[in-house]
């Protein structure tokens, strides 16, 4: 789905600069990011590690406070909201997809997804069964409903995290590395559900370190010592993109 360059954006960050302290002095980690994505997008942001990537993201999604600066997340000013008001906010209007799946171990990977509808209930308690065992249709998981996390494997964890994240049909999906522990196949099987969300309307967002996957997405944003160096749709057209299947072509067309 394309974004209407006329609304207002789904996400707005203003100047934003992120210190944590060191001993008695503080490393400055962001230093005035800035960019807006519109409804509809699918933004990869990619750069070095330790440059920032995953702070960005935790500004995004509430669980980190800006130092300086304002961030703007579905019409709410997230830099300003309590824990509490966070959580009640998050659990509605964003899922979160980590490279380690994050399912709790002792529930069936049906009960991990009910687990956050059951918090923001937003549905009738009657119907969450039945939503959480169609989003584990929708990435291929029906048969695996009642078993746990340890019984299926690390692609599995992570499809059924992405179901999760869907769970309270948020408008925003924030990924920090969603394939980073997953095998290259497996990677693209993933990545394909994530372009599927995005043409049925979600709007994604997603650190990684696969210049191979970044290629693939609707604009890439770099991240370097805590600084945007580049914003821009990805440098190869639709066609290659969509049909990519190694870094060789990338790096050809980089060259």
């Amino acid at each position: 789905m394309l974004s209407d360059p006329n609304s207002s954006p789904l996400v707005q960050v203003k100047e934003v600069y992120k210190q944590f302290p060191v001993g008695d002095s503080h490393v400055t980690v962001l230093k005035g990011i800035s960019f807006t994505v519109q409804s509809g997008e699918f933004v990869s942001i990619v750069g070095p590690s330790g440059n920032g990537k995953s702070t960005l993201l935790n500004m995004i999604t509430g669980i980190d406070h800006p130092t300086q600066g304002a961030v703007y997340v579905t019409g709410e000013a997230v830099h300003t909201m309590s824990e509490n008001q966070l959580a009640v906010w998050r659990g509605e209007h964003v899922g979160i997809i980590f490279q380690f799946f994050q399912l709790l171990p002792a529930l069936s990977l049906l009960k991990n997804i009910i687990l956050p509808m059951d918090l923001v209930q937003k549905l009738p308690a009657k119907q969450r069964r039945v939503r959480a065992l169609e989003l584990l249709d929708s990435v291929g998981l029906a048969d695996q409903a009642h078993k746990l996390p340890s019984m299926v494997s690390g692609g599995q964890q992570q499809r059924a995290a992405i179901a999760r994240a869907l769970a309270n049909d948020p408008p925003l999906l924030v990924a920090d590395e969603p394939t980073g522990n997953l095998d290259s196949q497996t990677s693209e099987d993933v990545f394909r559900l994530f372009t599927d969300l995005v043409d049925a309307g979600k709007t994604m967002i997603m650190v990684t370190h696969s210049r191979t996957l970044a290629a693939q997405t609707r604009r890439i944003i770099e991240i370097r010592d805590g600084r945007i160096t580049s914003d821009h749709p990805p440098l190869l057209p639709a066609v290659e993109r969509a049909t990519l299947a190694g870094e060789t072509i990338l790096r050809a067309a980089e060259q």
